[in-house]
């Protein structure tokens, strides 16, 4: 192959950079774009996958990663995702361990990095789908279209839809596995570095490409396409199979193909290392997930579960049109798409069903062009820029199974290369016709990449605190209820209540049936007070979803305030029915006993919460507290002391503990606990009152007089403190006048 073949990558108008240049300049600008989201918080999907993730806790055996899913549920459970990506977790484990802790730096650090990586390797992945292979004698590979493959690699990575997937931590998924693609995919064709002819291929290369294919599906399940871009190109590539003298043949000659005519030797044997390889992998990758799919639910994806086929068919079809839209006018940018974001299409009326009839005109234009064209370099440049952008896309395309989402931008991650591969061929071809108008081509170009670059640094600075990614999604989707579910809650995490109460009431407006936008407003209003329309919120949300344990509980809670204590016990008791292990609820349950007299039940409910939590301080405290109240001082003092020996710095079970042990009159033990307490929190007036009692009662008067005064200079309305400090002065001032006598 040489370069008479390409006629128009020589008109590109680009400096030809050496091959160290040109992957300096690429790698380069790919860290510049997201460079602003370095210092970023964890943001959205992350608080699931990092922050609550169990296995990326030194303490979790590793050996945890391989039984979980990426967010850290155990993969037979129904409520898992089955998404299951070991390699990805062990990259943030990796991170936490590097960093000591949770610290977001180190991990959006690694995510640029690995998109400049990756997009280095495009300049390889273009240079062989443009150019071809060839070698020279020393066996290095040439790279016979270095301006074709410098720009497509540019474009891929200046495009603003990687944002999510290298800004948004989660996206380190999309990011490894795209970064092993292209390494199976290089690999297979390093088994071709002996030349085309006859069956010269190299079984290991093709092997350790089949390794890396499952390598990228560890990180992502997507990694399994690559297989599917690998036999396209050894078809067009390395077989030189022309589809359209081929389809010609067949349909209008009427002549018979033959297969070694077709095929030069050793590609079916490729063929079936290719399928044998894949079968291995989806059925490993069927038993793993338990058998089943996922359980998704009709918010994630409206249209898959819409009955009527006509619906689907053509809903699946305007969301694809979306992704397109997506790719060549990147402005449009949400990281959420549900909830109403698209609403479904039920009607041939609907006026967007222009948008997937253009979608299709286009396609069926390129594939046209890529089919029917004499130019050799044409074909093939299109059809593989139709392979990129299509094959990797087909699991999020809802053909095979239903996916739990709309549109996801991090799935058009490897699809991108695809159209950058087409774009390049455009601009390549328009400079070819248009040779007057080459500095104005030139100028456009460095315009489009220099706003795509910009439209990065934008984006992704939107990414760096939940703050601002949500309310950004405002205005591109005010009818998805989910980004005013996140906003508000946003809000309500930093004390604006009244704020989020607003958008709370707008994400139920927008979708009646959102029950965790109807748990947390109904929170807010228990906490404000507005018990009532809280109830009702509540137990809306269980009508609508009967296994909601936390609504459950938090129903209870309202009840109880509400004086209901029947219906409050049965809520709790549902709560518990939904979830077994909900040491809160047990907690809450207790306080319900408690105020019911019942101590007793009172003490079980909070001893199961501590079973269920062994650090849970609340249950601990309130038992201890009880006990005391009961006068039963010995099992209150057994107690305390067992809580501390989980929760040696818990100034609240040292108080309470303290005041059982001056009870017993255990003076030095208490004194000494006291004086824990207030290390801890030296601001609270009840610890320095309690403990000027415990010196009232030993007789150490002068330092009870010390700790009642300080007491009321923190609280001066601490109540009791003020009658003790006048009864401790009345008898110091006996004292003094018996003294003095």
């Amino acid at each position: 192959m040489v370069l008479s073949e390409l006629p128009w990558e020589p008109q590109l108008e680009l400096p030809n950079l050496p091959p160290f240049q040109a992957r300096i300049v690429v790698g380069l600008v790919a860290v510049i774009c997201f460079a602003n989201s370095y210092d970023g918080d964890f943001v959205f999907d992350d608080s699931e996958a990092i922050i609550n993730n169990k296995d990326l806790k030194p303490e979790t055996p590793l050996s945890n990663i391989w039984g979980n899913d990426f967010w850290g549920s155990n993969l037979s459970s129904n409520a898992s995702h089955k998404s299951y990506r070991p390699l990805t977790v062990l990259t943030f484990r990796f991170n936490c361990l590097l960093a000591g802790g949770l610290y977001p730096v180190g991990f959006h650090v690694l995510n640029i990095a690995l998109h400049g990586v990756i997009s280095v390797l495009m300049i390889d992945v273009f240079a062989i789908l443009i150019g071809g292979l060839a070698y020279d004698g020393k066996g290095k590979r040439l790279n016979q279209a270095p301006k074709a493959s410098f720009l497509a690699a540019l474009l891929f990575a200046v495009h603003p839809v990687h944002t999510e997937s290298v800004a948004g931590i989660v996206g380190r998924a999309d990011l490894l596995c795209a970064l092993f693609f292209q390494l199976s995919f290089l690999s297979y064709c390093r088994a071709f570095q002996k030349g085309y002819k006859e069956d010269k291929f190299s079984v290991s290369w093709t092997v350790v490409s089949l390794s890396l294919c499952a390598v990228a599906m560890l990180c992502k399940e997507q990694g399994i396409t690559v297989l599917g871009v690998n036999a396209a190109f050894d078809v067009l590539m390395i077989c030189n199979v022309d589809i359209y003298e081929l389809s010609h043949r067949l349909l209008y000659k009427g002549k018979s193909v033959e297969i070694h005519a077709l095929f030069k030797r050793g590609f079916l044997t490729r063929l079936g290392l290719l399928s044998l390889g894949g079968a291995i992998l989806l059925y490993a990758r069927w038993r793993i997930m338990g058998t089943g799919p996922p359980a998704f639910t009709e918010v994630d994806n409206p249209a898959s579960f819409a009955e009527n086929l006509f619906i689907r068919t053509v809903n699946y079809n305007y969301y694809y049109s979306l992704n397109a839209w997506l790719l060549l006018c990147p402005w449009w940018l949400c990281f959420d798409w549900s909830m109403g974001c698209v609403p479904l299409i039920r009607s041939v009326s609907d006026w967007r069903i222009i948008s997937l009839v253009s979608l299709w005109i286009c396609l069926m234009g390129l594939i046209s062009q890529a089919l029917c064209s004499e130019d050799s370099s044409k074909r093939r440049t299109l059809t593989f820029g139709l392979v990129l952008l299509v094959i990797p896309f087909l699991p999020a395309s809802n053909l095979f199974f239903r996916v739990g989402f709309v549109i996801a931008e991090r799935v058009l991650y490897l699809s991108c290369a695809g159209y950058c591969l087409i774009v390049t061929y455009a601009i390549g071809s328009l400079c070819s016709r248009c040779k007057n108008y080459k500095k104005l081509i030139r100028a456009l170009l460095l315009v489009l990449l220099c706003v795509n670059v910009l439209r990065c640094a934008t984006r992704s600075s939107q990414w760096r605190s939940e703050e601002s990614l949500f309310t950004s999604a405002l205005s591109v989707c005010p009818l998805n209820a989910k980004v005013h579910y996140n906003v508000g809650k946003n809000l309500a995490d930093r004390g604006n209540q009244t704020a989020a109460i607003k958008y709370y009431r707008e994400a139920v407006r927008l979708n009646p049936k959102y029950v965790h936008a109807m748990n947390n407003l109904g929170n807010i209003l228990k906490e404000r007070n507005e018990l009532q329309e809280a109830e009702e919120l509540l137990s809306r949300a269980v009508q609508i979803q009967p296994d909601f344990a936390a609504a459950w509980m938090n129903l209870g809670i309202v009840q109880n305030s509400l004086k209901k204590f029947e219906n409050a016990e049965n809520s709790y008791w549902n709560a518990i029915k939904f979830r077994k292990k909900y040491p809160d609820c047990y907690y809450n349950l207790g306080r319900l006993y408690a105020d019911l007299n019942r101590h007793v039940d009172a003490l079980n409910a909070w001893r199961n919460a501590t079973m269920l939590k062994s650090d849970h301080s609340l249950a601990w405290n309130n038992m201890v507290i009880l006990l005391d109240n009961t006068g039963n001082l010995a099992q209150a003092e057994m107690i305390g002391k067992e809580a501390l020996k989980l929760l040696p710095n818990d100034h609240t079970i040292m108080f309470s503990l303290a005041n059982v042990l001056g009870k017993l009159q255990k003076y030095k033990e208490s004194e000494s606990l006291f004086l824990s307490a207030l290390k801890t929190n030296p601001g609270a007036a009840s610890y320095h009152g309690n403990l000027a009692v415990l010196y009232h009662r030993w007789g150490k008067l002068d330092m009870a007089k010390k700790h009642y005064e300080l007491s009321l200079k923190l609280d001066p309305n601490a109540p009791g403190t003020k009658e003790n400090y006048n009864m401790l002065r009345r008898k110091l001032e006996q004292l003094h006048k018996k003294g003095s006598a």
